[in-house]
């Protein structure tokens, strides 16, 4: 009569850790830059958008999100903000309108940008990546915690605006602060895949594209970049830090 109470325990915690790994996932949110990162947040369409879209992430803090199943979206980190008690001002990259909570505002770029869907009607898997379609800004990464099968890191380590093509530099008090793409500087449909450029066989990898890959080759360059920097994976956590260690 003992084992059953025993038995009754270990059938709880199985349906626990079940229904922590179905339903939804767990956002990580590191700071491991020298100064501040405000994380914008943005949930793609009809999906919600946690925190308001964005807050203050001070030097070496951590914040953790609650996601649910099913939830896709982006996330970037917004830098040399200042905001008033109201919420409002800028942030020198990433800037989503004035805010300090993007509440559907996408970031401006160039920003580096973490996308994610975690499931879907069809199928469990979670995809994620980092996309430097958009420019760079800061270094950032995204890993399982605690394993997961066939779990990849998606991931641009390197601070790109140190080796920035002038043509593509933004600077804040002579610093430069973030890198553009070539669809950003140029504003064409042959560097930015649009119009009769919007397919893999018409729109191909600029020399600045092919900079980024080689540097950081876990990211998507452009466009219609190769699909291994795509990563699949089944975790219910999942670490994103900003200026990760090298």
């Amino acid at each position: 009569m003992a084992a059953i109470p025993s038995l009754l325990l270990t059938l709880l915690f199985y349906l626990i850790a079940l229904f922590s790994i179905t339903d939804g996932a767990k956002l990580i949110l590191l700071n491991n830059c020298r100064e501040s990162v405000w994380p914008g947040i943005l949930g793609s369409s009809g999906q919600a958008t946690p925190r308001n879209g964005g807050f203050h992430l001070g030097t070496g803090e951590e914040a953790l999100l609650h996601v649910p199943d099913k939830w896709s979206g982006r996330i970037w980190g917004r830098q040399y903000c200042t905001f008033n008690d109201a919420g409002n001002g800028s942030c020198a990259t990433g800037d989503c309108a004035g805010k300090l909570h993007c509440r559907g505002k996408s970031g401006a770029p160039p920003a580096t940008v973490i996308e994610m869907t975690l499931g879907t009607s069809s199928s469990p898997l979670h995809f994620y990546d980092v996309s430097l379609v958009d420019g760079f800004n800061l270094p950032v990464s995204m890993r399982a915690m605690g394993g997961g099968m066939g779990c990849g890191v998606a991931s641009c380590e390197v601070d790109l605006n140190s080796c920035c093509p002038s043509a593509l530099e933004v600077k804040r008090k002579g610093k430069v602060v973030g890198c553009k793409s070539a669809c950003l500087a140029s504003q064409s449909a042959k560097y930015c895949c649009t119009g009769k450029f919007a397919h893999p066989k018409a729109c191909k990898p600029t020399l600045f594209a092919h900079l980024f890959k080689a540097i950081c080759p876990k990211a998507y360059s452009y466009a219609f970049d190769d699909s291994g920097s795509l990563n699949r994976c089944r975790a219910s956590t999942y670490a994103i830090t900003f200026c990760p260690p090298q």
